[in-house]
């Protein structure tokens, strides 16, 4: 059977394209030596399971261990009930435990079934530490999976036992899942533990690193090497630039383009931007998983801000930072925090505006130009009658308020462009501005593009129109146009009526027209 991109579930060497799991986590084999505790964190769909199946899989063969790896997600259900949660760890173990050797299993869950829930697990590791001939390692996968009580009592358990260790305690135990100890949550409303105190015995916390571009270009090989079909360089550059490295996205890149090229030679940049696209539109479950993540405070008060080109605010934590980080939303390569990759920059925003634009109704059914370009000045002019008429009832629909201008004016221009053109988007923190550039196929297979930047005007701050026009002359030159449109919204508590603030203004700066739209 010809093997493929996988983009669901552990990746199987003989199913599916894959780089070497082990490489993924150097250092590991080393905290088994050290007999550590550590945490191992990264976001979903990442190769964490697939890594530590694989080098459990390498540890039993070697003989040197007593290894297991097991999910923890089936006791999530117990939540507070810690007897039903034990219970059920303890039944997964002792069924993941049918490999190893007869000589090496663990006891019959029975045998602790009278001992207190809260010692039923430290008990149970216990006996099979002083049974086994051989060390014990524990790969605790999907542990931040539990909640509440048994969560803590998990914890508590292992603590407990760390020092007897190895002879009379597992030798090493990995716990695996999106985050650190201190944002495991420690019940339904999403408040975290507030403390590493319950496993104050990690050493490490480890994460997997994103593919480089060395990767990508030696896993899209192994492509061509089963099938013939060849990804070009610049289709591998390109994965990398919209993906950042994001081992799904990498994936599913490659899965949709193998599938939309069926019978070609090569892949190339084209069938790469084309599986963009629909990975964007169709919206996968990583996606959603992703998008589920928006609207939890700790999350938002990131995520604002950057949509916002805002700086972060006070109340913002560094626990809260990594923790959206963890989650592979953001990340920070030297300008200031940001969306991690080009695909979720443009995922985001259009999750957020997703109830807006269903509510949107554009005054025209078409904005087609007669060239079958897009007549970008109506389209602008269509938006401030728009905007002078809705903009109080849309702005209380954007669910980031800080960023609520800006996501009104994507959700209209996504609902106009979207089927045929697209929005490439930038922002991030602290830079004061949004970008958007709207691409438009032409008959000749070419793109128009129109350039505008978005900004606010807040209490307390000057008029950022002169800024604005520097800031969009500099991304006009990068993107190598003559003219682009700066729209202000003016968000004072005392600023005028949206009627009478309306105003429009041109301006040449290094040479390129800037046309001004004031709201």
């Amino acid at each position: 059977m010809a093997r493929f991109f996988n983009t669901a579930g552990p990746c199987d060497p003989r199913l599916h394209y894959m780089l070497p799991p082990e490489r993924r986590i150097p250092g590991v084999r080393g905290l088994l030596a050290e007999q550590a505790y550590f945490v191992v964190r990264a976001p979903r769909q990442t190769g964490k399971t697939t890594a530590f199946r694989k080098l459990a899989g390498d540890l039993a063969e070697e003989g040197a261990f007593a290894t297991v790896h097991l999910s923890c997600e089936a006791a999530a259900i117990a939540r507070n009930d810690v007897g039903s949660g034990i219970d059920t760890l303890i039944s997964i173990l002792s069924r993941e435990a049918e490999a190893l050797a007869p000589e090496l299993s663990p006891p019959d869950p029975a045998e602790v079934a009278v001992v207190p829930a809260l010692d039923r697990l430290t008990e149970y590791l216990s006996r099979w530490s002083r049974k086994s001939p051989l060390p014990i390692v524990l790969f605790l996968d999907e542990i931040d999976a539990l909640q509440g009580d048994t969560l803590l009592s998990v914890l508590r358990q292992l603590r407990a036992g760390y020092p007897h260790r190895p002879a009379g305690f597992p030798h090493s135990v990995a716990l695996i899942g999106l985050r650190d100890v201190r944002d495991y949550r420690a019940g339904l409303e999403g408040e975290t533990l507030g403390t590493a105190s319950p496993f104050n015995i990690k050493v490490e916390s480890l994460t997997l690193p994103s593919f480089d571009p060395q990767g990508i270009a030696e896993l899209y090989d192994q492509h061509q090497a089963d099938t013939g079909q060849a990804f070009t360089d610049e289709a591998k550059a390109l994965a990398f630039e919209l993906t950042g490295g994001q081992p799904w996205l990498v994936n599913a890149l490659a899965r949709q383009a193998v599938q939309a090229a069926e019978g070609k030679a090569e892949i190339g940049s084209k069938e790469i931007e084309s599986a963009k696209e629909a990975l964007i539109l169709r919206r996968d479950t990583h996606l959603d998983s992703l998008i589920d993540r928006l609207r939890e405070p700790r999350v938002r008060r990131i995520l604002e801000p950057i949509l916002a080109g805002e700086l972060l605010t006070a109340e913002v934590l560094d626990d809260d930072i990594a923790f959206v980080r963890d989650l592979g939303l953001v990340a920070d390569r030297g300008q200031g925090l940001e969306i991690a990759n080009p695909i979720y920059r443009e995922v985001i925003p259009r999750a957020l505006t997703s109830v807006m634009e269903h509510s949107v109704v554009p005054p025209r059914l078409s904005y087609l130009a007669q060239n079958g370009g897009l007549d970008f000045d109506r389209l602008l002019n269509d938006f401030e009658a728009f905007w002078l008429e809705n903009s109080e009832s849309f702005l209380h629909l954007a669910p980031y308020s800080e960023a609520a201008a800006q996501l009104v004016f994507m959700a209209f221009l996504q609902k106009i462009t979207n089927g045929k053109g697209r929005v490439d988007r930038e922002y991030a923190v602290g830079r004061g501005r949004l970008d958007l550039c709207v691409r438009w196929p032409r008959p000749d297979g070419t793109d128009e593009r129109f350039a505008v930047e978005l900004k606010v005007w807040r209490d307390g701050r000057p008029d950022p129109e002169a800024r604005g026009i520097e800031q969009l002359s500099s991304y006009l030159d990068r993107l190598g146009l003559e003219k682009g449109t700066l729209v202000l919204f003016d968000q004072r508590n005392r600023a005028p009526a949206v009627p009478e603030r309306r105003y429009r203004s041109q301006a040449v700066h290094a040479g390129r027209r800037i046309d001004i739209i004031r709201l």
